[in-house]
């Protein structure tokens, strides 16, 4: 409680009462129920810049941060930052699918409004092609090295069948990525700019937050920084594919409202779609079992990785595939539109 009297001094705000969630405090007060929230040092000037700047662009579906009474949004203290903001009840019942997909219209608003071209150089954008398409070359040779290496094997490891049975797949899955990335420098390689935009950074529906009155926020944004718009999609899509098999439709119904709102440009859609599909966790996991010595593997639990990374790569592939065959239909009807006006 000293601790936190000291942060909220600089705000004016006598503190009655405190419960702690780790790095959440709520704070019982003479302003009201207030949240303090920790934020690491070297984040802070980012989070307060990406704050002023959506506030500036007419982002404000933020949980309000209170300023101190000279101005400051942040106070720093024992080594660390803080800022504050009310406390919100959350208690909007709504069902994952139906929240997550308030949350996608959410951000599709935010990276609207914060959307901006920059000039890219083109040399930095040339090694990043190269660099990336030399490492996936040589995961491919591993691949092929070591299926080669696990068929001429007297007697294979449980590891090494599972392997040899998801080899094609794994391998269709890293040649479309390499084709996407393929396309995608082709059709960028010109540019002078790029678009890129204010990204949550750790984009959750834990993080959209419910008033009393039903209206959402988002919050949390110590992750924020300027990136392309597809570092916000991927991590979320990631997580929610890494379970059991099944056609994911939720998720493309999720990606259907934010494009709806904020729709990709064909290159900003290639590479997307080229780090989506490529396998990286089912080849993370082939060179770790590779690289341990015999004595100190754990057969079982790496067989259970790679089938759980097998079945994330195989829901990838069916919302990509989805995603491809939408990608079609649009050209097709604009190809369409094209020869009608033409006529």
């Amino acid at each position: 409680m000293e601790s936190i009297k000291t942060v909220l001094q600089p705000y004016g705000v006598e503190p009655y009462f405190l419960e702690s969630f780790g790095k959440v405090h709520k704070v019982y007060s003479n302003k009201g129920t207030l949240a303090i929230k920790e934020i690491e040092t070297k984040k802070g000037v980012d989070f307060v810049r990406n704050i002023h700047y959506l506030y500036q662009r007419g982002y404000n579906n933020i949980v309000p941060i209170f300023p101190t009474q000279d101005g400051r949004y942040a106070v720093w203290s024992n080594d660390r930052l803080y800022y504050i903001m009310p406390w919100l009840a959350n208690e909007e019942k709504e069902n994952r699918v139906e929240k997550n997909q308030m949350l996608f219209r959410e951000l599709a608003r935010m990276h609207t409004l914060s959307s901006k071209e920059v000039e890219i150089n083109k040399e930095e954008r040339n090694e990043h092609y190269e660099m990336l398409t030399s490492r996936w070359e040589k995961e491919q040779q591993f691949l092929e090295e070591y299926v080669e290496q696990c068929e001429n094997s007297e007697y294979m490891s449980p590891f090494q069948l599972y392997f040899c049975m998801y080899y094609n797949e794994l391998t269709q899955a890293l040649k479309y990525s390499q084709r996407k990335f393929n396309e995608w420098y082709e059709e960028s390689k010109e540019n002078e700019k790029v678009r890129t935009v204010i990204i949550h950074g750790k984009l959750s529906n834990e993080h959209y937050l419910f008033d009393e009155r039903g209206k959402g926020y988002m919050h949390n944004f110590e992750g924020s920084k300027v990136a392309a718009p597809f570092h916000d999609l991927l991590p979320f899509l990631t997580r929610t594919l890494k379970n059991y098999p099944k056609p994911y439709d939720e998720c493309l119904e999720w990606l259907n409202v934010y494009f709806q709102h904020f729709s990709f440009r064909k290159e900003e859609m290639q590479l997307f779609l080229s780090y989506l599909a490529y396998p990286s966790s089912l080849i993370a996991i082939t060179e770790r079992y590779y690289h341990t010595p015999v004595e100190k593997r754990n057969e079982q639990r790496f067989v259970r990785k790679l089938q759980r990374y097998y079945w994330f790569m195989k829901n990838t592939e069916y919302v990509v595939m989805q995603l491809e065959e939408i990608e079609r239909k649009k050209k097709e009807q604009e190809e369409k539109a094209k020869e009608e006006a033409a006529e």
